[in-house]
């Protein structure tokens, strides 16, 4: 049932939206001639792969300092720079050199002023305007000196972002999958924004008939409480070869955006999410030249503890045999089959695949036991068990 076809004979009318701010284009699918299909009811055969047969993989150990330590939550990756977190809210924002690793400058403006950050959602780097967008319930411009410059609207709760052009922002409203938004119907969650004030210049319209929440309220075994948990990492946005993979849990079909306004289906799930109860969710992950990742994950838990999980497959669709595979990934500096989680990466900037972060500990230990090879096992010999994480950027080998 698996299959591509040229994706051809697209019809697409344009339409206005009113939702107020002016007028705004959104791209409406009539009809189609082919697309990928998945049937997420069903149980495909397991293919391994190696990571660097498909991706090319490079290793930047971060600085430690008395000034330089965090736990290396990448935020955003550019040319030239690396901006990193730690887990806790304690607002640094540290900037490292994208090729050396070194630390350059610290930035802080958590606060409770006009023009402070309380709660980082999420960092968007703008290395051409010399610019970091922070954002939570507003958005805050800083220069890379951490120098406040504007904030901009944010009124649809945007809280993914790419770069989409040198003055425009490519945005995704992600409370679309939360049950506690699930009142919030609107014909579009994707948009472009300015990046000057955050006003919307086009929103692009996803169809789907009910929203289907991600996230499940429980009771705890104990009959203490209820929990509530959410399915992880979604995106609501990848970039891909020069254009955009645009999804949303509620609906049964991938797109992708192309720069001249047009949406081409991509990806169709099938039974409909709306026919399952319960529901198995489809999400893109990464895809390459010829493997598309994705995630089928059934909303069910795997047991009720604080410790719930989601039951979730790693799929992968091979576009060169055309067939789809329940995906296991290596790296290959490791001696040891050492797996890399496909189904929990998730886009950072619009060249990186993905980043990966290995703990300094955890390489010491594999370097002492023989398990590391190449450049990996050049940069563990330099490490202590204190170090600053080594990070993994992976990108597309045709990028």
């Amino acid at each position: 049932m698996n299959k591509v076809n040229t994706i051809s004979g697209i019809i697409l009318l344009a339409v206005m939206a009113g939702c107020g701010g002016g007028n705004r284009s959104t791209t409406v699918i009539l009809s189609n001639d082919g697309l990928i299909t998945v049937d997420v009811s069903k149980s495909y055969p397991k293919k391994e792969l190696i990571l660097q047969d498909f991706m090319d993989v490079e290793y930047i150990p971060l600085e430690t300092t008395d000034e330089f330590i965090t736990q290396g939550r990448v935020r955003a990756v550019g040319k030239e720079f690396i901006l990193v977190q730690n887990w806790v809210r304690d607002g640094d924002i540290f900037i490292f050199d994208r090729t050396t690793g070194k630390g350059l400058r610290k930035i802080n403006r958590r606060g409770q002023g006009p023009e402070e950050y309380q709660n980082v959602i999420g960092i968007l780097l703008d290395e051409d305007h010399n610019e970091l967008f922070v954002y939570e319930g507003r958005i805050y411009v800083y220069d890379l000196n951490g120098q406040f410059k504007r904030s901009l609207r944010n009124r649809n709760e945007y809280i993914e972002f790419y770069n989409y052009s040198p003055e425009q922002l490519i945005a995704y409203d992600g409370t679309v999958e939360t049950q506690e938004f699930a009142f919030k119907k609107r014909l579009s969650y994707h948009a472009i924004l300015s990046k000057e004030d955050g006003s919307v210049i086009r929103e692009m319209s996803i169809p789907y008939k009910d929203k289907k929440p991600t996230d499940m309220v429980y009771a705890k075994a104990d009959g203490s409480g209820v929990l509530s948990t959410n399915i992880s990492n979604i995106s609501g946005i990848i970039p891909f070869q020069g254009n955009w993979i645009l999804s949303q849990s509620s609906a049964d079909t991938v797109y992708m955006y192309l720069p001249d306004d047009r949406m081409l289906p991509l990806i169709a799930r099938t039974p409909s999410i709306q026919s399952m109860d319960p529901g198995v969710f489809l999400f893109p992950q990464v895809l390459t030249a010829q493997y598309y990742f994705m995630r089928a994950v059934k909303k069910e838990l795997k047991s009720i503890n604080d410790e719930v999980k989601y039951l979730s497959t790693n799929l992968v669709y091979d576009s060169q045999e055309q067939r789809m595979y329940e995906s296991v990934v290596y790296n290959d500096d490791f001696s040891t089959k050492n797996t890399i989680d496909m189904s929990q990466q998730k886009r950072i900037g619009n060249n990186i695949a993905f980043w990966y972060k290995y703990e300094a500990f955890e390489l010491v230990e594999a370097y002492e036991k023989g398990e590391l090879k190449g450049g990996l096992k050049e940069i563990a010999a330099t490490l202590d068990a204190e170090s600053n994480p080594v990070i993994m950027l992976v990108t597309n080998k045709n990028d």
